[in-house]
């Protein structure tokens, strides 16, 4: 009898074994753990998690517009890594995740366009390092994410990309710059995407798809290899559905160590190199933790778009008060995040000279500008029936024309960057006066913007672009579901601290997901896709055809 209850056991298992592996692998809300589960378990091949998440984007990219490219080799390098599985050599803490990179990270395989026309036919000749990093870690680089054109602003439409649609309420934005990356993870078109912040653009579309990113202190990832626009204020790093999995990544990320082309580097203390971000999550505690609140962060008038902020805000807020956290009102009035953009920031200075570097590069092939003049400069395009072969929202024309003609040399220049200094003494002084862990408010004061609108208002961003400062974004809450939002609009908190300080707020972020459980997907994203049988990968053409014209028209600065 035993021996038959035995058997019985050994082929109800094996019949399980067989029916997982003929319904593939699920890429919904998967997670770096759950993909080695299955593929050291033997559920799955690197093949089938590839697969599952390229019919993902082939079958559900039209409901957000956020993938602008594949990669034509993702399913080569799963084979390969096939291969490696069989032998027992699948090694890195990244083997098989497949990943999407927002379209300004320089990739030898795929050209690199951060959604311009101009640049369509742009093709780096080799990956930027912080590529290579995810790479060498066992990435499968899956293709290239839409983008706010040439990462300039917050709502996500370009030219070459078309308009970036909201998973969680299609008559919205997905925030951005990185929207198109955003969307993506959001959607499970990939375990995790990567992104770039100048001034919100890690931070926005993880606030507005509910889910985590970090910005890393400037320095601790090298920039080399990715579209430029403010030496001062840009970084990159990951966006994902879990802290964890933003640890591994920027752990990953952060491995390019120094690089003399990008000598921020060397900023980076000893003891801060070759961190495992992720090994030391579950070690942090809400309890005795101080935190900032910044209330000039929040606009408190009730309306609409604001009061959904405010009322997640006041939640999570209520829940970290009890779970042990000690909230520390900060009410000085140099936080005033409008004030601070108009008078400090610095991309007006700096884009023009470190864009031209970029395309004067040895490395960068194929047909493209020489400098950002060129890029800009009117061109007849039948095509897309405008005057050039890019997209400035209105908004920015100024900003654009103005930088067109600017430099580091300009007079006000030094006097930009005095004012950064006095903020960045400012801040430490906050933090340090009030004893503070760190400081914490809304990502964006009010709900992100409906497609149309002249700009990404409300965002706070600023604060942390001008000082260097590290920031981790968690979900805060919903609005009210509505029939344009059925599981309500996403809010995002930022949790800001000391520079090289991503592993304490990695921490306190981890705590806070452990306590809130906020996340959850886009509705139409549940959809489980049937997986085919791939003999190459698909072309996905971005939908560049939804752009509202009337509100963003090409070709016009």
């Amino acid at each position: 009898m035993r021996q038959n209850y035995l058997a019985s056991v050994f082929l109800t298992g094996l019949l399980q074994l067989a029916s997982a592996q003929r319904a593939g692998f699920d890429a919904r809300e998967a997670t770096v753990d759950t993909v080695h589960h299955a593929l050291y378990s033997g559920l799955s091949s690197c093949r089938d998690v590839v697969s599952s998440f390229i019919a993902r984007i082939e079958a559900l990219n039209n409901h957000t517009n956020a993938v602008i490219s594949l990669n034509p080799n993702a399913l080569d390098t799963a084979n390969s890594f096939d291969d490696a599985l069989a032998a027992g050599n699948a090694t890195g803490s990244l083997f098989c995740i497949p990943i999407l990179l927002k379209d300004n990270y320089d990739t030898a395989e795929i050209p690199t366009t951060a959604g311009c026309l101009a640049l369509a036919n742009s093709q780096p000749t080799v990956d930027a390092p912080s590529v290579t990093a995810l790479k060498n870690a066992g990435a499968v680089i899956l293709g290239k994410a839409n983008l706010h054109e040439l990462a300039l602003e917050g709502l996500s439409v370009s030219s070459l990309g078309g308009q970036t649609i909201n998973p969680y309420d299609s008559t919205r934005t997905p925030g951005g710059s990185s929207g198109g990356t955003g969307a993506a993870v959001a959607s499970s078109f990939s375990v995790f995407g990567t992104g770039t912040d100048t001034v919100n653009s890690l931070r926005s579309p993880a606030s507005a798809n509910s889910l985590f990113s970090c910005r890393p202190t400037r320095g601790l990832i090298t920039r080399n290899g990715i579209i430029p626009i403010s030496y001062t204020q840009d970084v990159i790093g990951p966006i994902a559905r879990s802290i964890k999995d933003v640890a591994t990544a920027l752990t990953v990320m952060a491995s390019t160590g120094y690089d003399p082309a990008d000598n921020a580097t060397a900023l980076v203390p000893s003891a801060i190199r070759n961190i495992d971000y992720a090994a030391s999550l579950t070690t942090g505690s809400l309890k005795g933790l101080r935190l900032g609140v910044l209330n000039g962060f929040f606009n408190r008038t009730a309306f609409n778009e604001t009061t959904p902020v405010n009322t997640a805000m006041d939640s999570i807020m209520s829940k970290l008060s009890a779970a042990g956290a000690t909230l520390i009102q900060v009410n000085e009035t140099i936080y005033n995040a409008t004030a601070i953009g108009a008078t400090i920031d610095t991309q007006r200075f700096e884009y023009r000279e470190f864009m031209d570097a970029y395309l004067q590069r040895s490395v960068l092939g194929g047909s493209h500008p020489e400098t950002l003049n060129e890029l800009y400069a009117p061109k007849a395009n039948a095509s897309t029936n405008s005057s050039g072969e890019f997209l400035v929202i209105p908004a920015q024309y100024e900003y654009v024309n103005t930088a067109l003609m600017s430099s580091t040399g300009n007079a006000t220049y030094d006097t930009v960057q005095y004012g950064i200094r006095n903020l960045t003494l400012a801040l430490q002084a906050t933090l340090s006066s009030n004893n503070l862990d760190a400081i914490i408010y809304p990502e964006q004061k009010n709900l992100v913007v409906k497609i149309g609108s002249p700009s990404q208002s409300g965002r706070n961003g600023i604060l942390a672009a001008l000082t260097g400062s590290p920031v981790v974004t968690v979900p805060a809450g919903f609005s009210e579901k509505s029939e344009d939002a059925p599981r309500g609009v996403p809010v995002g908190m930022e949790i800001l601290g000391r520079p090289w300080d991503e592993e304490r707020l990695l921490q306190i972020a981890y705590q806070i997901e452990m306590l809130t459980h906020v996340r959850r997907a886009p509705e139409w994203a549940e959809r489980r896709v049937e997986v085919g049988s791939y003999e190459s990968v698909p072309v996905v053409v971005p939908d560049r055809g939804n752009v509202d014209t009337g509100a963003y028209p090409l070709g016009t600065l």
